[in-house]
C-alpha cells in the first residue's frame, strides 16, 4: 500500500524513508501544496515494475501480430539473426 507524505515531512525524513522503503519495498507519494506531486519508491522495485511493464507491451504487440497474421516462421528469424552476429563479428575482428 502506498503512503502519502507531504514534501517537507519527506525532506525532514528523507534517510530513513528511503531506508524503509528499501527493506519494506512500498511506495511513496509525495504531496505537494495537498496534491500529489512525485512518488517515490525502491530503485529494485522500479526495475521489477519497469521490466514487468516491457513484457505486457511486447506480450500486447505479439497477439496484434497474431490477429494481423503478421508472423515470421522461427527458422527464419534465427536464421537472420545468425546472419546479423557474423556480420558482426566480422566487422568486429577488422
Amino acid at each position: 500500500m502506498d503512503t502519502v507524505l507531504s514534501l517537507s515531512d519527506f525532506k525532514a525524513e528523507a534517510s530513513q524513508l528511503l531506508k524503509q522503503i528499501h527493506d519494506n519495498p512500498r511506495s511513496l507519494v509525495i504531496t505537494q501544496n495537498g496534491r500529489a506531486a512525485a512518488v517515490v519508491q525502491d530503485y529494485e522495485q522500479f526495475q521489477r515494475q519497469r521490466e514487468g511493464l516491457l513484457m505486457l507491451k511486447l506480450m500486447v504487440q505479439g497477439e496484434a501480430d497474431i490477429q494481423n497474421d503478421e508472423l515470421i516462421p522461427q527458422d527464419e528469424v534465427f536464421s537472420d539473426l545468425r546472419e546479423q552476429l557474423e556480420a558482426r563479428k566480422q566487422q568486429d575482428e577488422q
